[in-house]
C-alpha cells in the first residue's frame, strides 16, 4: 500500500476531519465544553460563507441532529453549521440546565460560544462577526437570551419551544426578566439593537407536556414569577413573542399543527425563515 505523502496526508486530514460533517473539537478557551460543526468543502477554496450556531436541548444528542439536519442547508445555501455541545455534569454536581441561563459556577456560555464563533472563523479563514442563532427547547431558553444580551451579533435568531422565557421586563430581575442584566452581565439591554434582529418562533401546537417546565417552589431556578409567563409552551413562547413584538421586534411565529415537542419536525419552518433572511441580506 503506497503512504500519502506529509502533504498529501495533511490535505486528507483536512478534508475527513475539517470540512463536511466535522469532528468534535474543543473549545480553546474551555476545552470542557465542544463543538461539531458541517462546514461545506468548497470553503477549502475560499468561498465565504454565512455561519448558523444551532444549540441543542437538555439531552445534548440534538447538537449531532442539528449538525445534521442543516447540512443540506448549508450545502446550498452557502451557511456553516456550528452546534456547541455543553455537557451534563460540566462543574461535577449533575447540573444539566445552566447553559439554559447563560451562566453556571465559572463559566459564561454566552461569552465561550462568541469565542467558539471566533476561533472557528480564523480556522476557516471567514468572517462571521455576525451570525444566526437558532436552538430548540433547552436551546430555545439559551437563543432568546443570548438575544437578549448580544443582538448586535446576530443576524437572525429562531428559537424554538423553549420551556421557560426571558420577558422584557425591567420591573423583574433575570431570569424572569432583565432589571439587572447590565448588574449580572455587564451589559444593558439595548431595545434597538435587538428590534435590528429578524426573530422566529416556533413551537408544535401539541406541545402541552408541563412536567418538565413547572417550577417548584425551592428548586434550582425557582423564583417569583418563574410560571407566570404561562402553563405550557406555546403560551409561554406567545408570552415571549409579545414582549419582543412590544420592544419593537419583528416576530414571524409558526405555531406547527399537530406537533409536539419535536425538535426535527419544525426544522423546515426554521430554514424557510433563514432562507427568507439571508435572501434579503446578500441583496442589500
Amino acid at each position: 500500500m503506497q503512504e500519502l505523502g506529509t502533504g498529501e496526508a495533511v490535505a486528507r486530514a483536512q478534508a475527513v476531519y475539517d470540512y463536511g460533517q466535522t469532528a468534535i473539537f474543543a473549545s480553546s478557551v474551555d476545552p470542557r465544553l465542544h463543538m461539531v460543526l458541517y462546514v461545506p468543502p468548497i470553503a477549502a477554496d475560499g468561498r465565504k460563507l454565512d455561519l448558523v450556531v444551532a444549540v441543542h436541548g437538555t439531552g445534548r444528542t440534538s447538537a449531532i441532529d442539528f449538525r445534521d439536519g442543516f447540512a443540506e442547508f448549508g450545502f446550498y445555501n452557502d451557511c456553516a453549521i456550528l452546534c456547541p455541545i455543553f455537557p451534563v455534569n460540566v462543574l461535577g454536581d449533575g447540573a444539566r440546565s445552566g447553559y439554559k441561563f447563560l451562566e453556571e459556577g465559572d463559566i459564561r456560555y454566552d461569552k465561550v460560544v462568541l469565542a467558539m464563533v471566533e476561533e472557528m472563523a480564523q480556522k476557516y479563514r471567514q468572517d462571521w462577526s455576525r451570525f444566526a442563532m437558532f436552538g430548540f427547547s433547552g436551546g430555545g431558553h439559551f437563543t432568546h437570551r443570548f438575544a437578549i444580551l448580544h443582538p448586535e451579533k446576530l443576524w437572525a435568531a429562531s428559537v424554538g419551544a423553549p420551556g421557560s422565557v426571558t420577558l422584557l421586563d425591567p420591573t423583574r430581575d433575570w431570569w424572569v426578566g432583565i432589571r439587572d442584566l447590565d448588574a449580572r452581565f455587564g451589559k444593558a439591554f439595548r431595545a434597538d439593537e435587538l428590534a435590528n434582529v429578524p426573530v422566529h418562533m416556533v413551537v408544535g401546537d401539541a406541545d402541552l407536556e408541563t412536567w418538565e417546565i413547572t417550577h417548584k417552589s425551592g428548586s434550582k431556578y425557582y423564583m417569583d414569577g418563574a410560571n407566570d409567563a404561562g402553563e405550557n409552551r406555546p403560551a409561554r413562547l406567545e408570552a415571549l413573542a409579545k414582549s419582543f413584538r412590544d420592544a419593537g421586534v419583528k416576530v414571524t411565529f409558526d405555531r406547527v399543527p399537530g406537533i409536539s415537542h419535536d425538535r426535527m419536525k419544525v426544522l423546515g419552518h426554521v430554514k424557510d425563515f433563514l432562507a427568507k433572511v439571508l435572501q434579503e441580506r446578500r441583496s442589500k
